[in-house]
C-alpha cells in the first residue's frame, strides 16, 4: 500500500517541536510487531493529540540496507516519532536525517529493548552500560537534525544499581543535547529473562522515575512501565511528571486508554468517539489497503481490542479472526464483525 509522507513545511502540519511538546503528555509506546502504520492510523481515530511512535527501525537497515520503505507513514498519523536502534553515531546521524526528511516530528533512540535480537546488534538496553557511547550517538543525531532528539531507556540493567547509574546516564544524554527522555521504570535483564518477562518480572520503581523528572526538568521525562489506565496517567501528570507513555494497555484496550484522552489529558473540547464510529472511520482506510493488494488482517488485527470490556467483545474478536484468514475477505469484514457484536448484545 502506498503511503505518502507529510512534508514538515506543508501548510497545516504543525512545527515538530511544538507538536511533540504538547503530544508527549500522553504517548503510545513503540512496540516491535505491534505499532506499525496500520496500528497508528487506528489509534489516531481514537486520539487526535497523543504522540504515536513507530516500532523500532534499525539504523543499519536504513543506511546500509536502503530499506527506506520502513519510514513510510501517512499524514493522518501525525504527530509521529521515529524510533531508531543502533550504536554507531555516524550511522544514527544519517538515519536521523532520513527520518527528518520524511517528516517525522521526533527522532527517538532505543536504549531500553532487552531482546536477544537487539543485543546481537549492540543496541537497545545493553547500551545502558555505555553512557559515553550513548552520549556520542545523541550528540551526532542532535547535530544532524533540527527536530527533537529523545532517548528511551530503562532504570538500569542486571547488576547495575539504578539510583547510582541512572542520574549519571541522564546527565550524559542531557549534556549531549537530548530534548526529552522516556524512562521505563524497570530494570532490564539481558540474560535469563525473555522480552515478555522483562516487561513484568523486574520490580517497578515509579518513585525513582518521578525523582529523576524533578532532578532533570530540562529533560521533560516521561514515565513508562506498568501504567494500565488513563486514570493512572492522570495521577502521574498531577504529581508533576512531564509525560506518560502507555504500552500494551493502549493496544489491548485502545478505547479505554485513548478515546477520552483528548478531553482528559489535553483539555480538548471533543467527546469520546463511540467504538462504532471508530469502525466507520477505519472502513475507508481498510478499503484502500485491500484495493492496493493488502490483506484485511494486517489492519484489523490492531482493532481486536476495540470493544474490550463491553458487550459483544468476544463476538467482535472471533469474527475478525475468522474473516482475517479468508483470502477473499475485504472491507466488509468490519460490517460482518459489527453485526456479530449486535447479535451477541441482543442475546445477552
Amino acid at each position: 500500500m502506498s503511503m505518502h509522507r507529510p512534508d514538515s513545511h506543508m501548510p497545516g502540519v504543525p512545527d515538530p517541536a511544538q507538536a511533540v511538546a504538547t503530544a508527549a503528555r500522553l504517548s503510545v509506546a513503540p512496540m516491535i510487531d505491534w505499532t506499525d502504520r496500520h496500528c497508528r492510523v487506528f489509534h489516531r481515530q481514537l486520539s487526535r493529540n497523543a504522540l504515536l511512535y513507530t516500532e523500532m527501525v534499525t539504523a543499519p537497515a536504513l543506511v546500509r540496507g536502503g530499506a527506506l520503505h520502513l519510514l513510510d507513514f501517512s499524514p493522518e498519523e501525525y504527530p509521529v516519532a521515529l524510533q531508531l536502534g543502533g550504536s554507531d553515531p555516524a550511522e544514527l546521524a544519517e538515519a536521523a536525517r532520513l527520518g527528518a526528511a520524511r517528516g517525522y516530528a521526533e527522532i527517538n533512540l532505543n536504549v531500553g529493548c532487552p531482546s536477544d535480537r537487539v543485543q546481537s546488534g549492540t543496541f537497545g538496553a545493553v547500551l545502558m552500560r555505555s553512557p559515553d557511547l550513548v552520549a556520542r550517538c545523541v550528540a551526532a543525531m542532535r547535530e544532524a537534525v533540527e527536530i527533537p532528539v529523545t532517548v528511551k531507556c530503562r532504570i538500569g540493567v542486571e547488576e547495575q544499581e539504578p539510583r547510582a547509574i541512572l542520574p549519571e546516564f541522564l546527565s550524559r544524554i542531557r549534556e549531549a543535547g537530548a530534548d526529552r527522555a522516556i524512562v521505563h521504570a524497570r530494570k532490564a535483564w539481558l540474560q535469563g529473562l525473555s522480552p515478555k518477562e522483562n516487561r513484568n518480572v523486574p520490580p517497578l520503581d515509579h518513585d525513582l522515575v518521578e525523582e529523576m523528572g524533578a532532578a532533570f526538568p530540562e529533560l521533560a521525562i516521561s514515565i513508562n512501565g506498568g501504567i494500565g489506565t488513563l486514570a493512572d496517567a492522570e495521577a502521574f501528570l498531577a504529581r508533576g511528571v512531564f509525560g506518560v507513555m502507555i504500552g500494551r494497555a493502549a493496544y489491548q484496550r485502545p478505547w479505554d486508554i485513548l478515546a477520552e484522552a483528548d478531553a482528559r489529558i489535553f483539555g480538548a473540547d471533543r467527546p469520546a468517539p463511540d467504538p462504532v464510529e471508530i469502525v466507520a472511520a477505519m472502513r475507508p482506510y481498510l478499503e484502500r489497503h485491500v484495493a492496493a493488494g493488502g490483506r484485511p488482517h494486517q489492519v484489523t488485527r490492531h482493532m481486536m481490542g476495540l470493544f474490550a470490556g463491553r458487550p459483544g467483545a468476544r463476538a467482535w474478536r472471533r469474527a475478525l479472526s475468522e474473516l482475517g484468514t479468508r483470502p477473499d475477505a475485504g472491507a466488509e469484514s468490519l460490517d460482518v464483525a459489527l453485526a456479530a457484536v449486535g447479535a451477541e448484545r441482543d442475546a445477552a
